[in-house]
């Protein structure tokens, strides 16, 4: 039968929410082998992220490994360190203070088996303030010029089902921004995302440690556009993501290169909505944390 291995990278500080993301897993109806695999990377010791998962697992047809991660610090380095420490024949991960919903594993096994892919994700229900809103794709089916276009927040790395050796994450992202949008993308350019439009994982956002680094948001972003020429092509996905570092510049109180930014977005669509609020972020109208909350009240990000 078909092994499903999940990676669970923890900084170890969020005992209860890693405890409920591997329970929610290992409650998944799959009747072959899974395995969990929960990476500390950094944080807390090993053997105190092990102490919080204690008694999970059956030791056989559903096991729980603790591991620091190995190689490079941050989000990739850990996913590939369960990647590799994880012998099965799918690969799937999970955020640790995101929860997988019942019959999501299930639901993913089924549409990969009938669409014939290779990479498969499903709807999310965002968590913010106490407000959860569903975000769906509105398809079976995410090439990579919707990637393109758009982030598709839905795309979201605690969806990831794929097939081992496909895809790997790439630890070159700058502070591991951007990582999963560009390992989304190189699996939607071999063969498009097999998608289940249902929300089955449920994300926490707020908890995030990479939430208000915007450093290394900035450059995440450029690193994208270096990777993936044709993100300035499409005028709507140029638009948007020279929205996103004007608002990440402003956010950093660089006037100037924010004015630029926001320029340049305008220029390629003169409707694209990060621009005046990356304006008002610089001229300090309204602050950018104060701009997330109103927009992840609604699951949506800048």
């Amino acid at each position: 039968m078909t092994s499903v291995g999940v990676v669970v990278p923890t900084r170890g500080d969020r005992p209860g929410m890693l405890r409920e993301a591997v329970e929610a897993v290992l409650r998944q109806g799959h009747w072959g082998p899974l395995a969990v695999a929960v990476v500390v990377d950094g944080g807390a010791p090993v053997e105190e992220a092990a102490g919080q998962v204690a008694g999970l697992g059956d030791g056989a047809r559903r096991r729980v490994l603790v591991l620091p991660n190995t190689r490079t610090p941050g989000l990739p380095g850990a996913r590939n360190t369960g990647i590799d420490a994880l012998g099965t024949d799918l690969v799937a991960f999970c955020d640790d203070d995101d929860v997988w919903l019942p019959g999501k594993l299930a639901a993913q096994l089924r549409a990969l088996r009938r669409g014939g892919g290779e990479f498969a994700s499903c709807g999310i229900e965002v968590e913010h303030a106490g407000h959860r809103v569903p975000r769906l794709a509105g398809t079976a089916t995410v090439t990579a010029a919707d990637l393109v276009r758009s982030r598709m927040v839905m795309v979201h790395s605690s969806t990831f089902l794929f097939r081992r050796g496909a895809v790997r994450p790439d630890e070159s992202a700058p502070g591991g921004q951007n990582e999963d949008w560009d390992l989304a993308l190189r699996a939607a350019k071999r063969h498009p995302i097999v998608y289940v439009d249902r929300p089955l994982v449920r994300v926490r956002w707020g908890s995030s440690h990479y939430a208000a680094r915007w450093a290394d948001r900035i450059a995440g972003l450029d690193w994208m556009l270096d990777r993936h020429p044709e993100l300035a092509v499409d005028a709507h996905g140029a638009a948007r993501v020279y929205g996103q570092l004007a608002f990440g510049h402003a956010a950093l109180g660089h006037r100037r290169e924010a004015l630029r930014w926001a320029a340049r977005a305008l220029a390629s669509r003169l409707a694209e909505p990060r621009a005046p609020i990356a304006l008002a972020v610089a001229a300090g109208l309204i602050s950018a944390p104060a701009v997330l909350a109103r927009l992840h009240d609604r699951g949506h990000g800048i």
